[in-house]
């Protein structure tokens, strides 16, 4: 009952009249699909609209080892819009929830990486383990590590590929330019990004050329001045390494300050633009040569594909990688929750009271779903900015962790 909207208790308090004969089950601390118009509210005024309904309180949990369930009561009681209930566990304390800080999201990642394949030396099934973000974006780097060292793993949502945001896109035709391509939709792909106010019928021919270009602007002095600079930039990236070679597409030649522009024109937030930049380019750190780093792209999207094609299969053990949504109703011996810094959980976009509230639910819901043992961190810093833990992982315990690492 926590997940209907309006309209549809409307319908149901329709259906029940005349004699108001009406049974709901639901947990209001559970309702997390507020952008689908889901909202507690309707479960808490039921009693309003029902004078004399009787309430039953379900107070047990039968899956989570207390630890879990005392660790999860102690964040959910900070929100007041909901029915105050004391859940208790059948199962004793087993394991205590654990808490980690890392340095970045590269030890992170790492250390999920060895703990899941300790576990699974231990004897626990691959499937008995999930991996929950608060976002499908961020399962990307994850993902690579369990692909570089041979972990199975499955994925309900679809996990976006970095290297096919437009952003990325930009980047990644910029050094095609550079190297040679002179395609007419990649030339006019990038050559007003920054914009040098090249117009799209100076490109007459399927291929570019820039000197045509320039023959097409002889007398505007300060077009031909750009489109050289534009050449000259191009020769500057073909001897640069990937890494660099994206810093001085944004910092040179004024990729940036384009997608500073594109935010404020559209009214978007231009950090959350940069963060794909950052992660795009900490990503081609790793990587010699743009021929090494372009195969890596092409492997990394063969991998995404795959995993889409047999997203349905249920014959292969493997890790769990679920959105925290995603996850709702279902249960895993071992969760890991990584990422819980703020910006994360609660995201950045919760704003309002009631926002925040939902964010915690759906953290709530986050932690119930590990039975025996549930492992949560933060990092320090992600792409070079220093991050803050997670206001819920304060409302657990008073000190912020209880390893590093």
């Amino acid at each position: 009952f926590q997940d209907i909207n309006l309209l549809q208790y409307k319908l149901i308090r329709m259906l029940a009249l005349p004699q108001n004969n009406i049974f709901i089950v639901g947990d209001d601390d559970q309702s997390i699909y507020g952008f689908r118009g889901a909202r507690p509210e309707i479960m808490l005024n039921f009693e309003k609209d029902f004078s004399d309904v009787k309430k039953v309180f379900l107070s047990v949990n039968y899956r989570s080892q207390a630890a879990i369930v005392r660790g999860a009561g102690c964040v959910i009681k900070n929100n007041k819009q909901r029915f105050d209930k004391q859940i208790q566990a059948v199962r004793p304390e087993e394991e205590p929830v654990d808490i980690r800080v890392f340095k970045g999201p590269a030890d992170e990642n790492a250390a999920v990486i060895r703990e899941i394949r300790d576990y699974h030396d231990q004897g626990i099934p691959y499937h008995a383990m999930a991996v929950l973000f608060r976002t499908n974006t961020q399962a990307r780097m994850l993902l690579e590590k369990m692909m570089e060292y041979n972990i199975p793993f499955r994925t309900r949502d679809t996990v976006p590929n970095l290297y096919e945001h437009w952003i990325a896109k930009d980047i990644l035709t910029y050094i095609e330019v550079a190297q040679g391509a002179r395609e007419r939709s990649k030339v006019m792909r990038i050559i007003n990004r920054p914009k040098r106010y090249v117009h799209r019928n100076a490109f007459t021919e399927t291929y570019a050329d820039f000197e045509e270009l320039k023959l097409f602007y002889e007398d505007k002095d300060w077009m031909v001045d750009r489109i050289e600079q534009l050449q000259s930039d191009l020769a500057m990236l073909v001897s640069l390494k990937p890494y660099a070679a994206i810093n001085f597409i944004r910092k040179g030649i004024g990729y940036d300050e384009y997608i500073r522009e594109y935010a404020e024109y559209r009214g978007i937030r231009a950090e959350d633009m940069f963060d794909i930049l950052d992660e795009l380019q900490e990503d081609a750190r790793a990587c010699e040569t743009t021929e090494a780093w372009f195969d890596y792209i092409k492997q990394y999207g063969d991998a995404l594909q795959e995993q889409e094609n047999k997203k349905y299969e249920t014959k292969e053990d493997a890790v769990q990688i679920l959105t925290m949504h995603g996850a709702k109703g279902l249960e895993y011996e071992i969760v890991f929750l990584p990422d819980v810094n703020e910006g994360v959980a609660p995201h950045n976009k919760a704003v309002l009271d009631a926002d925040v509230e939902e964010e915690r639910r759906l953290f709530y819901v986050a932690m119930t779903r590990a039975k025996t043992k549930l492992i949560m961190s933060y990092v320090k810093t992600r792409l070079h900015h220093e991050t803050d833990p997670s206001r819920f992982l304060d409302e657990i315990f008073p000190e912020s962790a209880k390893s590093q690492t």
